[in-house]
């Protein structure tokens, strides 16, 4: 972010829907750059596993060939599990592994482990498209490690390329209930320059709890923005506008979208 300077969002009211647990890093960036963020936590991310479904997947962890990820909590919990089972990461055997994002490849590499595959863009359709171009998943083992609220476009178009694809939920999305929440409050009172929507789901908790977000006369009406295609979508779904879009789904070109709208 180099064309941000340090004082690009000074006097500017962020809200933030990220979930509480993972709200640190981009309330960190913003306050960086000047803004008084104000957190609504409008999802909240649980571990939450098959024990039967774990077991088998765990006894078969040597004979898959790749292991998808498609978010930072899949990793964080698939580890975790991984560990209480297991004391060498060579227990993984030959595994490839594959993943959307740069946050998600660095939770990997925090494991000194290569991912071998990751789209320029940070999409289901992209990462299925670029395991696809590896010309290896002819009756190739895939283990896609994924949340409750994961769309099956990814499982689909491997299934089409004649992978033999395994599931494994390792978490839960939830919506959390924000009317006695005190930054809810103050959100109703004064309202934001902008509101930063980092998922789909965080979008459908924000119209599902409208009444406990209510602005009130003279507050300020923020700025809608959306980190990427999938979550715009969904905010074009639920008729929320979409005042400006991250060019890449992560949370740098968020900040810098935020940065360029408020300072237009």
């Amino acid at each position: 972010m180099a064309s941000v300077s340090a004082t690009s969002l000074t006097g500017r009211r962020i809200a933030i829907t990220r979930a509480r647990e993972q709200a640190s890093e981009l309330a960190a960036r913003l306050a960086a750059l000047g803004a008084e963020v104000v957190e609504l936590p409008l999802i909240r991310v649980a571990k939450h596993i098959e024990k039967d479904t774990l077991a088998d997947v765990m006894l078969e962890l040597g004979g898959y060939d790749w292991i998808v990820f498609t978010s930072t909590n899949g990793v964080a919990f698939f580890f975790e599990e991984f560990f209480r089972l297991f004391d060498d990461i060579r227990s993984l055997g030959l595994l490839r592994f594959a993943c959307v994002g740069a946050a998600t490849a660095r939770a990997i590499g925090g494991f000194h482990l290569k991912v071998e595959c990751q789209p320029e863009t940070a999409t289901a359709e992209a990462l299925a498209g670029a395991l696809v171009a590896t010309d290896s998943l002819d009756s190739a083992k895939v283990l896609v490690v994924t949340g409750n609220l994961n769309r099956d476009t990814l499982v689909t178009k491997l299934e089409a390329a004649r992978a033999i694809v395994d599931c494994l939920q390792v978490y839960r999305t939830e919506k959390t209930d924000l009317t006695a929440e005190p930054a809810a409050a103050d959100f109703r009172a004064r309202g934001a320059d902008a509101i930063l929507f980092a998922s789909s789901s965080a979008v459908q908790s924000f119209v599902d709890q409208a009444a406990a977000l209510k602005l009130a006369p003279g507050a300020t009406r923020p700025l809608a923005g959306s980190i990427g295609p999938q979550t715009g979508e969904t905010m074009k779904k639920v008729g929320m506008p979409i005042d400006f879009e991250a060019k890449t789904p992560s949370l740098d070109s968020l900040v810098e979208a935020v940065v360029k709208k408020l300072n237009k």
